[in-house]
């Protein structure tokens, strides 16, 4: 009798835990809801629609048209697509790898105790990110005019003008380095972040070994920043293949808009089939193209960071 009562009282203590516990489940995920809320409004729902758009023949204002495979078959046979797949990864490379470089060195040259005025250098080399696009463009527009400041200082060195508002590429040049001025900087600040992070005894055991800068900089500097170096990389990576503003406002001054071929991307092209040609099929199945290739290049650039890592972990052993 004892027991059976033990057991009961046992039975009801625990009933009010389990309720306190659920109620801050609850608590924190009425918290947290608003978030995935958005993100699912905002984010998961035009992904799946665009996906189920891709198949479908559709003005955006008739009725929708089932096509199949159509779609896929329309933006691969047309050779404006792949000039805008291949402009896109020429002008990817352009402007990530000479900006990783630079940022690179200027955030080694902001982590230097010799440098003067670091946060100053700090806040002007972030400068440029929160800039309004469309404004730095405009600038760059006159810059790289065919009678800009640029020409005039090729010129001036003897060289002849260069074609950057018409030029295969002369456009590919303007806009890379539009790309590498707004985000250099902002590189340069997260590599920062990483030399920060680094612990100053490492350098001052190397200084007594007798490492100079430049060995200082191969054996900690780098293999310690590499994580940052794989983050920086893959962002720039999906920044690139992105790229929209930049050519469609700086080749729409041209007076023939942001669809020549010098200088579209897949995202301009993706934009000219959707609102000026009214193919929303086939802009979807574009999008969904971009988005399969940004999936390959950052499942490429982490197995080639998982073997670079690999590498050095076999090394050190």
């Amino acid at each position: 009798m004892a027991e059976t009562v033990i057991a009961s009282q046992a039975r009801s203590s625990k009933k009010p835990f389990l309720t306190e516990q659920r109620r801050s489940r609850m608590t924190a995920y009425t918290f947290i809801s608003p978030f995935f809320i958005l993100f699912a409004i905002f984010g998961l729902y035009p992904i799946f629609f665009t996906i189920y758009l891709s198949f479908y023949k559709w003005d955006a204002l008739g009725p929708m048209k089932y096509v199949g495979m159509k779609n896929y078959d329309l933006i691969t046979s047309d050779p404006t697509f792949w000039i805008s797949f291949s402009n896109t990864l020429i002008m990817g490379v352009m402007g990530t790898v000479p900006q990783l470089i630079i940022a690179l060195l200027l955030a080694v040259m902001l982590n230097s105790a010799m440098t003067r005025f670091k946060k100053t250098f700090r806040v002007l080399f972030f400068m440029p990110n929160i800039t309004s696009i469309v404004a730095v463009t405009l600038v760059f527009s006159t810059l790289f005019g065919n009678n800009g400041m640029i020409n005039w200082i090729l010129n001036g060195l003897g060289l002849e003008s260069v074609a950057f508002n018409s030029g295969w590429w002369g456009v590919k040049i303007a806009i890379s380095t539009m790309v590498m001025w707004r985000w250099t900087g902002y590189n340069a600040i997260i590599f920062l972040s990483g030399l920060q992070s680094i612990p100053m005894d490492l350098y001052e055991a190397a200084r007594i070994d007798g490492a100079n800068r430049r060995q200082q900089l191969a054996y900690i500097t780098l293999p310690l920043l590499k994580p940052f170096i794989v983050f920086v990389t893959l962002i720039s990576t999906i920044g690139a293949l992105q790229l929209f503003t930049e050519p469609y406002v700086y080749l729409g001054q041209s007076g023939t808009g942001s669809t020549r071929q010098e200088g579209i991307t897949m995202v301009t092209y993706l934009y000219s089939e959707a609102f000026r040609n009214g193919f929303f099929g086939t802009a979807a199945a574009t999008a969904v193209m971009l988005f399969i290739i940004t999936i390959i290049f950052s499942m490429i650039n982490m197995w080639v960071s998982g073997r670079m890592n690999g590498d050095t972990e076999g090394g050190k052993a």
